[in-house]
């Protein structure tokens, strides 16, 4: 008898083994534990050291062996190419092909030696962004001549430059047409790093320059650093100063690729939500870590699909392209497929090691009324956005559900977590264009941005896991959204529109005391309770039937409106006009 309980407990604990091995299913109550635990980050920073390598200018050798590398990785992940795909497969992806209508470039060396000095003033090696886009090669033993310093582009028409290298502190677009074409300048040399860059810290960092793409002239630039910068002028101030400019480049017919993988829903498949990251562009960060996010996201979710873990009711789709231009393709040469895109978002610089490059993790919100009035905790970046109007506004409850999302996650894992009102320039601005939801995952200040300093060393494998993984959280729960998950996020809308709608009161207060004007601060309360109240209403897409929802937000809207008015009258009495 005890022989027979041994065995039986034995069995039990095997069983209960086998039991515990077993992954558990992912559901809207895992999906931060098990993500977290899932997603390494590791995939991610391998991915954006291979990308980081190239200088990626879309049909460029760096650019081309980006998709294929990251083709080769969702091959090995699962996905079928969508040509040789079946009914069957859920996991597929396509490679689209364009002829490119102008030439693709890319650098290969160069060097500047000034007076004949033994170390150059620049090179490649160091600064791989000190030859503007679109310049043409030297011929082999490279070009000498007098550099004359411009400093004040106004007379440069009474200056003699022709055979002369131009030296300006300004961008090379300003002054191409007065050196090149006008002055028959031989070349350009130019300054202009931004203050953001701490240029005079960061003295060897080069942000990175383009000039017109010109077949008659073939002209070429060089972008400076600040400590060449003032090297250069230092000799000038001394007399006559001679530069050698040698510079290869490739410029070559190309086509366009876009890689895009689809994850296809199970109950509503032509529903989706779609990750873009943006290839080109030089740098580690931006936007090396886009692409590495966005392809360790798309193996984990193939990873848990064929587990059986997970299944999307909604189709989930990544794309890789050239920045806005791909993403404006994909949401609009389909009108059918745009319908039913539900959510974008652009994942551009989300790696970044913030104690190295400043700054901090951003969601750049849809258009909300902090892009009129931006006041309070609300700050625009040094990137800098226009004002809005109310007409531009996008009510949408996307906003704070992806910030509650990514909240939670930096108070779990001490990571911090910002917005910025809406200030476009990346791969989020053709979904909004086409009124899909949309936001932005970025970082800013970064003073190493669009640098030859952005490298692999200023990228943050931690960051990586932060963001691919909330992303995913995120995207999950959108993906099988039912009329408990709108109820849910309704509930939660309610929540902010309140603490909203409290700070702007604290914030109107403030502005009345310092004189402004009572029918502004009632404006803006204003617009921000009709803000959430088209917001609430976005929520019904979640559902097959709005009828479900719409005594939920009714409730909420009549909450929402009952505090808006009793604000505003607490305004009129603290009006002291």
């Amino acid at each position: 008898m005890f022989k027979k309980r041994i065995l039986f407990f034995l069995c039990l604990l095997v069983l209960t083994n086998c039991t515990n091995k077993q992954p558990l299913k992912l559901s809207k109550n895992n999906y931060s534990n098990e993500i977290n635990k899932d997603f390494t980050g590791n995939l991610a920073y391998k991915t954006t050291s291979f990308v980081e390598k190239y200088w990626r200018v879309v049909g460029n050798n760096g650019f081309n062996k980006s998709i294929y590398k990251i083709a080769e990785e969702l091959e090995n992940a699962g996905y079928v190419l969508e040509k040789n795909a079946t009914e069957r497969d859920i996991l597929t992806y396509r490679i689209e092909k364009r002829p490119l209508i102008k030439p693709t470039w890319e650098s290969v060396d160069a060097t500047v030696t000034i007076n004949k000095e033994k170390e150059p003033l620049l090179q490649h090696t160091t600064n791989r962004n000190m030859i503007a886009l679109n310049s043409y090669s030297t011929p082999k033993e490279g070009i000498t001549a007098e550099v004359v310093y411009i400093k004040d582009l106004k007379n440069i028409s009474n200056i003699n430059i022709k055979g002369k290298i131009v030296f300006a502190e300004t961008s090379p677009y300003r002054i191409f047409k007065a050196a090149i074409i006008e002055g028959k300048a031989a070349g350009i040399m130019t300054y202009n790093n931004p203050d953001y860059l701490q240029p005079e810290k960061n003295t060897t960092s080069i942000q990175f320059r383009s000039i017109p793409l010109d077949t008659v002239n073939k002209p070429w630039t060089i972008a400076l650093s600040y400590a060449a910068k003032e090297q250069l002028k230092k000799s000038i101030a001394k007399g006559k100063t001679i530069l050698n400019v040698k510079i290869e480049t490739n410029i070559y017919p190309s086509e366009e690729l876009t890689i895009i993988a689809d994850i296809k829903g199970s109950e509503k498949p032509k529903e989706r939500l779609v990750f873009s990251a943006h290839v080109q562009e030089p740098g580690a960060n931006d936007n090396a870590t886009g692409v590495g996010v966005a392809l360790e996201m798309a193996c984990l979710t193939s990873k848990y699909i064929q587990e059986r873990r997970y299944q999307p009711k909604r189709t989930l789709t990544f794309l890789w392209g050239d920045e806005i231009v791909s993403t404006r393709r994909y949401v609009q040469e389909d009108s059918i497929r745009a319908k039913d895109i539900k959510w974008g978002i652009s994942l551009d610089m989300v790696g970044e090691d913030t104690e190295k490059t400043g700054g901090t993790f951003l969601i750049e919100k849809m258009p909300d009324p902090s892009a009129i009035w931006t006041r309070g905790n609300d700050k625009h970046t040094e990137w800098g956005g226009s004002k809005m109007s109310l007409e531009q506004m996008k009510p949408h409850y996307l906003n704070d559900f992806l910030i509650d999302k990514f909240k939670e996650q930096g108070k779990k894992f001490n990571w911090i977590v910002n917005t910025n009102p809406f200030e476009g320039g990346s791969d989020h601005v053709p979904f909004l264009r086409e009124n899909i939801p949309s936001v932005l995952f970025w970082h800013f200040t970064d003073q190493f941005y669009h640098t030859d300093n952005d490298r692999i060393d200023k990228v943050s494998k931690s960051t990586l896991k932060n963001v691919g993984t909330t992303a995913l959280i995120a995207a999950y729960t959108l993906l099988n959204a039912d009329e408990n998950t709108a109820k849910s996020i309704l509930k939660d809308l309610e929540k902010s529109a309140i603490n909203r709608l409290n700070e702007e009161l604290k914030q109107s207060t403030i502005a009345l005391s310092k004189g402004d004007s009572l029918s502004t601060q009632i404006k803006i309360i204003t617009a921000w309770k009709d803000w959430y109240l088209k917001s609430f209403e976005t929520t019904s897409d979640m559902v097959s039937d709005k009828k479900l929802i719409n005594t939920e937000i009714k409730n909420s809207k009549k909450k929402i409106d009952s505090i808006s008015l009793s604000i505003i009258k607490v305004l009129n009495k603290k009006d002291p006009f």
